[in-house]
């Protein structure tokens, strides 16, 4: 065993093999140390074969202990070794200990998707222990976990959760096929998976919801969802969904029902200002300037009596600082990031004002549509609504605030044609009976 096994792995130096001989009986010992736990492999293997059992008592003992079992297929030995798996050889016949090296022994703490009064638990990069988290948070006996293997290298583990009570059948059939076929080489984050899942690489929105929080997993399932972790990430999926999902925040669910109603719409407002604002600005400018009243039209045009070019380059130029503010705020290191971007956007703003090159209002236009970007609680859905802002401005440059009316028009058509894997993107209201209908329904043809 062990021959093959160097020859196969090109013999490397982080090997370690040995034949162990206590005795009575003769063993061959083949593992990564830097992959497995010793404690584990001191106190589950080493120390009751230095007992000096008998080779039944031994083997009894082997057969009682789930971490131990047979492995018949000589070419799944290099796999194993490399996943954290211990391979020893008693006589003719190989086994496996699991002894994993565990990383994680605590759930890491909420960074994005973070609340103020709700648990402050998030996932993290080990798969046992996420499936361990949603359970503690959904505790039902109908609670489904089936295991997946993708990516051709990284032979990455997949977790498919869902109530099977509560599951849209004809969702889990899609989601099945669809990671059937999933062709990856290595499968390193979930963000792989999504884009693998999602089809279509032009979808314009996520039709599939990333999450760091446990409890928005047992939530979504409590709503007939499926749920996908991939171990070595911290970040689950959740699918189907609607555009309302990207829009709720756990808040909701712990503060009183009209403060959360009032929160979101709140952050339904912002969308549609960050959405409309800036192609607005542009089509009462240099289009529309009759929709406003006469002193505020006033004002607009004496704060652009200085700006040397039109509004749509003011526009695109203080939208552009914008983005390069975000863009620098996530790559800084958190020490400095939050300090010299806030700087850096005061420090340009009140020069690039003052030199003329942008109005004051122009100004305000921007502040308010950074901030009511950041009011989204999904980045997925907050990257494609700062894209999408791009389209409108693109518009009312041709065709003024008739074009920002129509776009706004197609916007809502465009999220009424998406769909989720088969359910409606945009639907307002989705029955709770509904997937117990659907299972009703196959039980039913089942038993025909």
């Amino acid at each position: 065993m062990i021959e093959q096994i160097r020859k196969e792995l090109q013999n490397p130096s982080d090997l370690f093999s040995d034949t162990l001989d206590n005795g009575i009986i003769q063993m061959e010992v083949c593992y990564f140390p830097s992959l497995c736990d010793p404690t584990l492999i001191k106190d589950g293997l080493l120390v009751p074969f230095s007992y000096r059992f008998e080779l039944p008592v031994f083997n009894r003992m082997i057969e009682a202990d789930p971490c131990f079992s047979e492995v018949d297929e000589p070419q799944l030995w290099t796999n194993l070794l490399l996943k954290g798996t211990l391979l020893f050889k008693i006589e003719d016949t190989v086994y496996r200990f699991d002894a994993q090296r565990k990383l994680f022994d605590r759930p890491d703490e909420v960074q994005i998707e973070s609340t103020l009064q709700g648990p402050q638990s998030a996932m993290t990069e080990d798969l046992d222990m996420n499936v361990s988290l949603v359970r503690l948070r959904y505790n039902e006996p109908t609670l489904c976990v089936e295991q997946h293997v993708l990516g051709e290298a990284s032979k990455s583990r997949v977790t498919l959760l869902y109530d099977a009570e509560l599951v849209n059948r004809d969702v889990l059939e899609q989601i099945n096929i669809r990671l059937s076929k999933v062709k990856v080489k290595t499968l390193r984050a979930t963000g792989l998976l999504l884009k693998e899942l999602s089809g279509r690489r032009h979808k314009l929105f996520p039709i599939i919801l990333q999450t760091e929080r446990p409890d928005r997993i047992a939530t979504m399932l409590e709503r007939g969802k499926v749920a996908l972790l991939l171990d070595g990430s911290r970040f689950g999926l959740v699918l189907p969904v609607r555009m309302f999902d990207f829009m709720h925040a756990m808040d909701d669910d712990y503060e009183f029902h009209w403060m959360s109603k009032f929160l979101l719409m709140l952050r339904y407002v912002a969308m549609v200002l960050t959405i409309t604002l800036p192609a607005t600005y542009i089509a009462i400018v240099s289009y529309n300037p009759e929709v406003l009243r006469v002193q505020l039209t006033l004002s607009i045009a004496g704060s652009r009596v200085v700006v040397p070019y039109p509004s749509f380059i003011e526009v695109f130029l203080m939208l552009f600082m914008i983005e390069a503010l975000i863009e620098a705020s996530l790559r800084l290191p958190r020490s400095i990031g939050s300090t010299a971007t806030t700087v850096g956007g005061l420090i340009l703003g009140q020069s690039i004002q003052q030199a003329g090159l942008v109005s004051s209002i122009m100004i305000i236009v921007t502040s308010v549509v950074a901030i009511s970007n950041f009011v989204i609680p999904n980045n997925g859905f907050g990257y494609s609504i700062r894209f999408i802002k791009y389209v409108f401005v693109i518009v009312s440059i041709f065709y003024g605030l008739l074009g920002v009316v129509v776009t706004f028009f197609s916007l809502i058509v465009y999220w009424c044609s998406l769909r989720s894997f088969g359910q409606p993107y945009l639907a307002v209201y989705v029955p709770k009976n509904e997937a117990k209908r659907h299972h009703a329904a196959a039980k039913g043809g089942r038993s025909s």
